[in-house]
């Protein structure tokens, strides 16, 4: 049986993880700053949801694969790294929405924002890469089963994150309505949005395994 002190130390290392400045955690500030707290909350959903399909391929060994076979990490960092660059084009082409306007109702919609967090999540490989090398930390044979483990710790890594990414999106969002009162501020806050997926897709185009 998983020791209480074990869930505990990856709980907080999990949530110091969360906190460090990331991919996800930065597309979850930006967006909310942007369009307000439930993009950010839809968004972060996603991401939570993408890392159920890391943690299946990390329970699996397809994370195992992806590490030692450079056409399948490749295949999917271009995937993940185009998507971004779609990203980074509605943002420098995002239109600005008026004061007496809600910034929601110029956001996607919520299947749309919750599908965005997955796909960015799932088509990045680093993240199924790092739960193989991370999570396997934690475990041990008198524990039970390797693969129940390791799923059982990415729920728990699962859940820090969305605590984190939804207290990011909230107060990221506080910040946001002040600074949205200015469409100068507004196009500024979209370039700098664009600069961002720009940077995510260039540096997971060029990442290695």
């Amino acid at each position: 049986m998983i020791s209480a002190d074990t869930i505990i130390s990856l709980g907080f290392t999990s949530v110091l993880l969360s906190l460090a400045p990331g991919p996800d955690n930065i597309f979850v500030l930006t967006q909310s700053a942007l369009y307000g707290r439930r993009s950010g909350l839809f968004i972060t959903l996603g991401l939570c949801t993408g890392l159920l399909f890391h943690t299946a391929a990390v329970a699996f060994g397809v994370a195992a694969i992806m590490q030692t076979s450079t056409w399948a990490f490749t295949a999917l960092k271009l995937s993940g790294a185009a998507y971004l660059s779609y990203l980074a084009w509605q943002a420098f082409n995002a239109p600005v929405a008026r004061i007496d306007e809600p910034a929601q109702m110029i956001s996607a919609a919520p299947a749309r924002l919750y599908r965005r967090g997955i796909i960015m999540n799932i088509t990045n490989p680093k993240v199924s890469i790092f739960f193989l090398a991370f999570l396997p930390q934690f475990t041990t044979p008198e524990a039970g089963p390797i693969a129940l483990q390791i799923v059982i710790f990415a729920l728990v890594f699962l859940l820090s994150t969305l605590l984190v990414f939804s207290l990011i999106a909230t107060l990221a969002a506080v910040l946001g309505r002040w600074l949205t009162r200015s469409d100068r501020v507004q196009k500024h806050l979209n370039r700098v949005a664009g600069l961002v997926f720009v940077a995510l897709a260039l540096k997971l185009a060029t990442s290695s395994p």
